[in-house]
């Protein structure tokens, strides 16, 4: 018995090494359990990588004022519409090229990396102009209060003007998931997040001849950080380091490769803008209840993205599982890879749930003394992870459709659970009946739990099998 134990370990153990150095696999043959962790294991630590930055960038600005946390709140929902572009781009970009590299067509998953890079330069370029030129108009849009826009605009400034990392390492990375190269993905934003925790309090704060920028800071860190992982993504690109190899003489416009990402981003693009565009109103319906509320809720949805992230990392593997056995004519197989992992996010997010009901407080203590933070932190946390089992479900399923190229149904899923649910739900509990930040939170998780129930049910149709991109 200890020595099955013992051989388990070790066979789990040189797995993790397998998936964390990126060895090369064929993932439309084989063990779907095996497929399913070598795939998920750098995803997930990419995402905790993530997660962990955004727990320490809060922790190093809650330092600075309660303002300064305000602000990061709004401007990141404003940048939510950049990231519902990105995203929606890299649903296109992972379903393309992993049906290419299902089909085992290399020159065909070459051409879309280039042509949805060359879309995404564009669109930043445009993205960075607005944000360079009207920050405290679009805090001011926001519900921001004047001296909150004088001490935040710099940060919304920097972030939307550099948006263009942002947009290249969501996409670039799509483009290594979606070929089943998750390692390269992974490293190159550990080294962006890395990069982040070590810069972060050195512009915050101060050090040496470099000045204290205060929460502007934060967001030049952030942009160093990343647009130097971008960097390493274009140079492993270039020089083949995964399944995807791009050479000079291959970057030109394509019409036909592109409008094809196009079309399939459209869907992606849409459902990611009404789910981000509801979270912006939701944080100005917040913004009415004073930044105490507003600081407490930005900081406990910090805390939800450490655990979310995982999760989502579990469902972009199904998406690549999905995407390559449809591409490889294994559609049994790719329905089999979004139960097996839907599982498993669920075992993890109903453990999470436990924690959080129990130690909300607490954790929101490591952030803020202040007790109407605290208190509407705690709450926040507490209610939404209340319906974390539902979220395990809904993130694998949504994400699977967007891996089979399938965009248009989470996008309908979204529009009548996001714009015609939780945002009527949210102001007439919240404001309407003056529940205060207590409606927004429970708006929130039975949105969650009504879009799994409504993506289960649609997937087992089964129409995504017959999506062609």
């Amino acid at each position: 018995m200890q020595k099955d134990n013992q051989n388990i370990l070790k066979s789990t153990f040189q797995l993790f090494k397998d998936a964390v150095r990126g060895k090369e696999q064929d993932y439309t043959t084989g063990s779907i359990r095996k497929a399913v962790f070598l795939l998920s294991i750098p995803m997930i630590l990419e995402m905790l990588m993530e997660s962990i930055f955004a727990l320490v960038d809060i922790i190093y600005v809650s330092r600075v004022s309660v303002n300064a946390v305000a602000t990061i709140g709004l401007t990141e929902s404003v940048i939510t519409l950049v990231y519902a572009v990105a995203i929606g781009l890299s649903m296109a970009a992972t379903a393309v090229v992993a049906r290419r590299i299902g089909e085992k067509d290399s020159k065909g998953a070459n051409e879309a990396a280039v042509q949805v890079i060359l879309v995404g330069i564009f669109l930043a370029i445009i993205i960075s102009v607005i944000g360079i030129l009207y920050p405290k108009e679009i805090l001011a849009l926001m519900g921001a209060e004047p001296d909150l826009i004088e001490e935040g605009y710099g940060y919304t400034k920097i972030l939307l003007g550099g948006n263009i990392t942002i947009m290249l390492l969501f996409l670039i990375n799509a483009i290594f998931r979606g070929a089943g190269n998750a390692s390269i993905a992974m490293w190159t934003l550990i080294l962006s997040n890395g990069l982040n925790i070590i810069l972060d309090p050195i512009f915050i704060f101060g050090l040496g001849p470099i000045p204290a920028y205060g929460v502007e800071g934060a967001a030049i860190a952030t942009t160093i950080g990343r647009g130097t992982a971008v960097v390493c993504q274009l140079i492993a690109l270039f020089y083949g380091f995964g399944k995807i190899k791009i050479a000079i003489k291959n970057i030109r416009i394509q019409m036909a490769v592109m409008m094809n990402l196009i079309k399939v981003s459209l869907g992606g693009i849409g459902q990611f803008l009404i789910g981000t565009s509801s979270w912006v109103f939701l944080m100005r319906i917040m913004s009415e209840f004073g930044s105490e509320a507003l600081a407490g809720y930005t900081i406990a949805i910090r805390i939800m993205m450490f655990t979310l992230m995982p999760a989502w990392g579990m469902s972009n593997a199904a998406a690549t599982l999905v995407g390559q056995n449809l591409g490889a004519n294994k559609p049994d197989r790719a329905e089999k890879s979004v139960w097996k992992t839907s599982k498993y996010a669920a075992y993890f997010m109903g453990f999470v749930s436990v924690v959080y009901l129990v130690f909300a407080e607490n954790f929101l203590g490591w952030f803020s003394t202040d007790p109407i933070v605290v208190k509407n932190g705690t709450l926040c946390l507490q209610i939404i992870a209340a319906g974390y089992v539902f979220y395990a479900y809904g993130m694998v399923v949504i994400q699977s459709f967007n891996g089979a190229g399938d965009t248009k149904t989470p996008t309908y899923i979204n529009f009548v659970c996001f714009w015609l649910f939780q945002l009527p739900f949210a102001y007439l509990v919240a404001v309407y009946f003056k529940a205060g930040p207590i409606g927004v939170f429970l708006a929130i998780t039975i949105t969650e739990i009504l879009v799994a129930i409504i993506g289960i049910w649609l997937f087992k149709k089964g129409k995504w099998k017959t999506v062609q991109v």
